[in-house]
């Protein structure tokens, strides 16, 4: 039975490995050889993984892939991806593909403008407040010239610090809307650190404003930090070609690409529906998020509070026909870095951004929007074709058969067998079943 522990951070590795196996599994010493074979070979190497987080004890391994074929802005790209999901670089791959032989992807940054925030409760009057941050606001920015320094010098920095009335849905409550400008850094920790000399310098100057009462001059500080929702920060990935080009072997191609649009449409109207359209786009977005170091929690909570932005929950991306063309393209918010981080210290992310050529911050983003929109293009085009199930459950196949135990053999001999059978949980049992008593 799991008990509580007394200082565990302080356990060394070993120490902690044993108590988790002692104290939490039924089988310490099957515990101790999973972790451990999952330890890289390299001993630095396993250091610097041992020191990203707290309290490891081994490494958790996703599967690192390429998806090759983006020609982007006329320019080919391999992209990397990490995901666990099967399907998801074999959608994205035969996505590329299909829209290299008809212009590929172009893509282009709307902005770049990340937002930070210091959370106040002020006690007095409005206007009397406002006149403290005209005369306050030179001092903010002077107290952070030595932070700002280095980023101003490569043409980042602060763009605009305004005062923000929120009294209408908390009393006293205010706030510093600040603006950033972060260039390949994604830029968190600058923009923390910024915003948290803001308040310091904010509750010094207001105990100075002699137009204050006590008070006023008491302004409560309740939190300072960056905020993940970056509308500014936005970059837009499209497709389009004659809709003759569209045909396949599946359906016609007016039926197909009307069919498409609809299919997008209902996305836009119904959450449920959705919900699930932009899981899609976010299979290929973190995918390339996560191998290139970033965080995909971030992108996530960012993009999906986009998608709400307009009162419903709706889709990312949009379709129509117009004149004898099909387009379909997506905008979405992604704060993203090059450089810092992650970037500098795993080696299969250093790996990936050179396979994608050293990419800016800029130029991440359009790849990342690109494979968000071609995983969606491929699941939208399965969706109202052939069906989701047939081509992904051939990709879980080999997942189910290893569950199964299967040889190398039966593997080969299951693949032939479902190449033109449908995949399920009972059919591949009995067909391996089958297979076994021959």
């Amino acid at each position: 039975m799991n008990t509580p522990v007394e200082g565990f951070s302080k356990l060394t590795k070993t120490q902690k490995i044993d108590w988790i196996a002692n104290n939490c599994t039924k089988d310490p010493k099957g515990t101790k050889q999973v972790l451990e074979q999952y330890w890289n070979m390299d001993p630095r190497v396993q250091k610097l993984h041992d020191e990203f987080i707290e309290n490891t004890i081994s490494n958790y391994y996703l599967p690192f892939a390429i998806a090759p074929n983006f020609k982007i802005n006329g320019e080919i790209f391999a992209i990397p991806m990490a995901i666990e999901e099967s399907s998801v670089v074999a959608a994205a791959s035969k996505a590329a593909k299909f829209w290299l032989e008809r212009g590929g992807f172009k893509a282009e940054i709307i902005g770049t403008e990340k937002v930070g925030q210091v959370h106040f409760i002020y006690k007095g009057g409005t206007e009397k407040l406002s006149n403290f941050f005209i005369s306050a606001k030179p001092e903010l920015l002077k107290s952070v010239a030595t932070i700002t320094q280095s980023m101003e010098k490569r043409g980042g920095g602060i763009n605009t610090i305004e005062l923000r009335d929120l009294t209408d849905k908390i009393d006293g409550y205010y706030q510093l809307h600040c603006t950033f400008e972060t260039l390949d850094a994604m830029g968190a920790n600058f923009i923390n650190s910024c915003l948290e000399q803001f308040a310091k310098t904010l509750k010094e100057q207001a105990l100075l404003f002699e137009a204050f009462s006590e008070e006023e001059k008491n302004i409560e500080v309740v939190m300072s930090i960056l905020s993940n929702y970056v509308p500014d920060c936005l970059v837009k990935a499209e497709v389009s070609c004659p809709i003759a080009d569209l045909g396949n072997a599946d359906m016609p191609a007016e039926a197909f690409a009307e069919k498409f649009v609809q299919a997008v449409n209902i996305a836009k109207v119904e959450p449920y529906r959705a919900v699930t359209h932009n899981k899609g786009i976010m299979n290929g977005i973190d995918a390339v998020v996560l191998a290139t170091g970033n965080d995909f929690r971030a992108v996530e909570a960012g993009i999906h509070a986009y998608a709400a932005k307009d009162g419903q929950y709706s889709s990312l991306s949009h379709a129509k026909i117009e004149d004898g063309i099909f387009r379909f393209w997506i905008e979405v918010p992604l704060a993203l870095g090059t450089v810092g981080g992650l970037t500098t210290l795993h080696p299969l992310v250093k790996l990936a951004l050179e396979i994608l050529q050293n990419p800016s911050a800029k130029q991440l983003m359009q790849i990342v929007a690109v494979a968000g929109l071609a995983q969606n293009f491929a699941a939208v085009r399965s969706l109202v074709t052939t069906g989701i199930q047939k081509g992904h459950m051939k990709m879980h196949l080999l997942n189910m058969l290893n569950q199964l135990g299967a040889t190398e053999e039966e593997k080969r001999k299951m693949v032939k067998h479902f190449k033109d059978e449908t995949v399920t949980n009972a059919s591949v049992k009995e067909a391996l079943e089958r297979i076994k008593s021959k």
